[in-house]
């Protein structure tokens, strides 16, 4: 494999800029950050949060004085497609070799993690992972570890010792499968003294070790090495007989397939979260359905996934769901009757699998329910406790689709022994990560809708569920606002946690539309806030019929359309839900010149007051924020809405803010924030014992105090 010469690559990205590589100089820590982002930026090298990176630099020792060898690696829990300085553990070499005097055997290998802080040099380092001796024990200057998944289909098949020998011609050694500690450290640093000049190491059904003396070496090396193993793949696909036994089912139609998922998703997502709220993800990706389309999708899924990185996140194995479509006409009942035996027999096995493995000191079983449901014709959900978290799941799986593809193609795949699976998945390590984990936000697990979501006081409401946790649909009809919106919420939290959809809340078909957009996206719905608005301040004279209806329209019969497709989800789901309407102090108090407007907000809030009594039961609270003179960022004032009230109140419109603020108790400015945390308040939890109430974000107007 030469190491030097840049080939045309086919089933690898080649990113490396040598002109930005110069610019880091001889810094081999960001030579080593810039290597890492390059690799983690391609899934075919590596998945998210998978796979590790490192380099070896001479140091000044703070203390001594003297030149130390110093290991850089990426820390704990990291992405080494996002890895930056602050995300390195840096220790010194020889401390990591000196552990090899006091290691006790397998018996005893958790112990040495502790050990590892013992270790470092850089005491702003991340918590050390649980790689740092597989990377400490080998020379190296620069060491790449990655799970591409063209290398774990040979590393998972039967035959995968052979064909990597015959393959790679001996450049590569081959270590069988072991659970990651001191002791696969050990055993790397083993087979390089059994095969000295090997320029890479397989480890069984996990992944691939390779290295160089510089970060480009390390990089091309890696390259090269993944690269033949994919055209190895590529060349055998179709020898040994059809790609996953052939064909046995015709998938739907791509609308088909939206259609099938948008109305099974809320079913799902409620039975996935019988022990807690879920969120969920859907893909009808090619790789996915070939692979559900298959003969051999009721021999291998079963079997499990290979690779630890992929069932830690996707559960040993997928619910395969058996659904007739034809019941999708039917009634709720009929559809989870359907649904619910399967996910009671797949906890039921699950449940089985901990009880045959679990050992003395076992963590206690955690959630039962899949988190991967594979729906033949159709395409994959995935449910986890967040959009991020459910979106990788997927991408793990289908890294599992592909190893099973490959290994199938070349011999047969084999996963890992169901022994190993679950010291891997109730690994106390991996426990113990889990505990260290950030307490969840508040409205974390819940996916909100917003109407009027673009505007001002919506925009500040999106803001605020986003902040707390919620995945959050905004909903609105002018396009540029809500992709200006969608723009800055994705800079903020990331792409995964927002959704636009542009819906008239007059047209129930482009309602449906965006309840169906949700479902897809987030897997249902839990939180709906009315905000979609306008305002018109008139006397009674100068009020047209066209006022009366435009308000009327939008405020009450949007309001009612909204929650009618919203509590159809909710009351699929089985998981409750809030509605909260953003009505006004018009509603309570009797203005001038304000009929048409004052009259629509009464109705809202009415109407708000009837659903909250025939929603209990289904524990969906419906809830009111009436705000109040909200100047500040609202786009209800570039409307003659000012104007208007100025002149019913004989003031300047620029009079207006300091008017209003005089006029409550608190003489308080209210702000678009001030609505959103009246919002926030009805659904973060503290109050889901309260429906049909009322709260007044007006600065005190004594007039509107509900009586």
């Amino acid at each position: 494999m030469n190491q030097t010469k840049v080939a045309q690559y086919k089933y690898v990205s080649y990113l490396w800029d040598q002109e930005k590589a110069d610019s880091l100089g001889d810094d081999q820590i960001a030579l080593l950050l810039y290597r890492s982002n390059l690799l983690g930026a391609d899934l075919r090298l590596t998945n998210y949060a998978g796979g590790n990176t490192s380099c070896k630099t001479m140091e000044k020792d703070p203390l001594t004085g003297k030149e130390v060898e110093v290991m850089w690696i990426k820390g704990s829990g990291g992405d080494i497609g996002t890895l930056t300085r602050s995300g390195l553990a840096g220790l010194y070499q020889e401390r990591l070799h000196s552990l090899k005097n006091i290691y006790r055997g397998l018996e005893f290998e958790d112990e040495m993690v502790e050990l590892f802080n013992h270790c470092i040099f850089d005491l702003k380092s991340k918590a050390p992972s649980i790689d740092t001796p597989l990377h400490g024990l080998l020379p190296f200057k620069h060491i790449d570890h990655l799970h591409p998944d063209a290398l774990i289909a040979i590393a998972a098949s039967k035959d995968g010792e052979a064909i990597t020998k015959e393959l790679f011609e001996g450049e590569l050694a081959w270590v069988n499968w072991q659970r990651p500690g001191f002791d696969l450290g050990l055993q790397l640093e083993k087979a390089l003294a059994d095969n000295p000049g090997i320029r890479g190491i397989v480890l069984g059904g996990h992944g691939l070790f390779t290295w160089g003396d510089t970060a480009y070496e390390s990089y091309i090396n890696t390259l090269n090495t993944i690269e033949k193993a994919s055209e190895y793949l590529a060349e055998n696909y179709g020898k040994k007989g059809p790609v996953f036994g052939g064909k046995k089912i015709e998938n739907e139609a791509p609308e088909r397939r939206m259609e099938v998922a948008g109305k099974l998703a809320p079913y799902l997502r409620g039975l996935a979260s019988d022990k807690q709220a879920m969120i969920g993800h859907f893909t009808d990706d090619e790789r996915v359905l070939e692979f559900i389309g298959s003969n051999d999708l009721d021999k291998l899924a079963p079997l499990g996934t290979s690779c630890p990185d992929h069932f830690l996140r996707t559960k040993i194995r997928p619910l395969v769901l058996d659904f007739p479509f034809e019941l999708l006409g039917g009634t709720d009942e009929e559809i989870l009757a359907q649904i619910t035996p399967q996910f009671e027999a797949y906890r039921v096995d699950y449940q089985a699998y901990y009880d045959r493995c679990k050992r003395d000191n076992s963590p206690a079983v955690r959630d039962p329910n899949p988190v991967i449901i594979l729906i033949p014709g159709v395409g994959m959900f995935s449910f986890a406790k967040d959009k991020q978290t459910a979106r990788v799941a997927a991408e793990f799986y289908i890294n599992a689709i592909n190893v099973m593809k490959g290994a199938e193609a070349i011999s047969s795949y084999v996963s890992l022994p169901e022994q190993e699976a679950f010291d891997i998945e109730y690994w106390l390590l991996e426990e113990a990560k889990l505990q260290r984990m950030p307490k969840e936000k508040t409205v974390s697990r819940r996916v909100a809708l917003v109407t009027g979501g673009s505007g001002g006081i919506g925009k500040a409401i999106a803001m605020k569920l986003l902040q707390e946790g919620a995945c959050v649909v905004i909903s609105d009809i002018d396009d540029a606002a809500l992709a200006e919106t969608k723009a800055e919420f994705d800079a903020k939290f990331g792409k995964d946690y927002s959704e636009i959809a542009n819906a008239n809340v007059l047209d129930p078909d482009q309602i449906k539309a965006a309840m169906e957009k949700t479902k897809l996206r987030f897997g249902g719905l839990d939180i709906v806030v009315n905000c979609a608005g306008l305002s018109i301040s008139k006397p009674i004279a100068d009020t047209t019929i066209k006022d009366w209806d435009i308000l009327h329209d939008v405020l009450v019969k949007g309001q009612f359309l909204v929650s009618q497709e919203s509590v159809a989800i909710m009351r699929q789901q089985g998981m409750g839900g809030d509605i909260v309407n953003i009505a006004s102090k018009n509603g309570l108090v009797s203005g001038p010149n304000n009929v048409a407007y004052g009259t629509a907000k009464a109705a809202q809030q009415h109407m708000s007051r009837l659903l909250a009594a025939e929603l209990g039961g289904d524990k969906i609270r419906v809830n009111i924020v009436n705000p109040d003179a909200v100047i500040a960022g609202s786009k209800i004032w570039e409307s003659g809405w000012a104007a208007g009230r100025a002149k019913a109140y004989g003031i300047k419109i620029e009079e207006l803010p300091a008017y209003y603020a005089k006029r409550t108790v608190l003489n308080a400015e209210i702000h678009t924030e001030d609505i959103a945390n009246g919002v926030y308040i009805f659904v973060s939890g503290m109050l889901n014992k309260s429906t049909g109430n009322v709260i007044n974000v007006d600065g005190g107007v004594p007039a509107a105090f509900v009586r």
